[in-house]
């Protein structure tokens, strides 16, 4: 029988120190598709998971069971990745050029059956988006990612950004409507 988080970290402060590798097996997969989804980039994510399962095992013994250890790690982990994205962005200030390619920081998988308008489309579209969430604050556009990508509760998203639960709704609304704001071009009308 699979032991339960709890079980397994009441088995690692009492000094069986491999068994957090179990937790790390288990939830490893779901703080990398948060932080991946917050930096963008696949080995930032890859750091920040490193980094947040480190500073779990480091602060093992403060954790007191109130919301499981999945809840704690992820939001661990969402305070790293923001750390990092805040650290990028202060370290470097850049702006894409209007003739650069737009989609040079996505993972993007090539589809045969769409013509040379399609893609191009395609990109413009993956453009605007890009940069309408790059003009959301990183609260905001965690909040939008936990709540919209992640299917996280306010509750969740209001633990993992460290805000009150009305805090965390008012800065996925304010997401929201700055994202359609800049995405109003794209709106189709019947």
């Amino acid at each position: 029988m699979e032991a339960n988080d709890d079980q397994i970290v009441r088995a690692v402060l009492a000094g069986d120190k491999d068994a957090y590798g179990a937790l790390v097996v288990r939830h490893s997969q779901s703080v990398f598709r948060a932080a991946f989804r917050i930096t963008g980039d696949e080995a930032d994510a890859d750091e920040v998971v490193q980094e947040a399962f480190m500073r779990g095992y480091q602060r093992l013994e403060s954790f007191e069971s109130r919301s499981g250890f999945g809840t704690w790690i992820y939001r661990i982990a969402i305070n790293c990745a923001l750390n990092m994205v805040n650290k990028r962005k202060s370290a470097t200030t850049y702006q894409i050029a209007e003739d650069a390619d737009p989609t040079q920081q996505q993972v993007q998988i090539a589809d045969h059956t769409a013509g040379p308008e399609r893609t191009l489309l395609s990109r413009e579209i993956e453009a605007l988006q890009a940069t309408a969430m790059r003009g959301l604050t990183a609260t905001e556009r965690t909040a939008f990612i936990l709540r919209h990508m992640e299917d996280r509760s306010t509750a969740e998203i209001a633990a993992a950004l460290s805000i009150a639960p009305n805090a965390a709704k008012q800065a996925v609304f304010r997401a929201v409507q700055k994202l359609r704001r800049s995405l109003a071009p794209l709106r189709v009308t019947p």
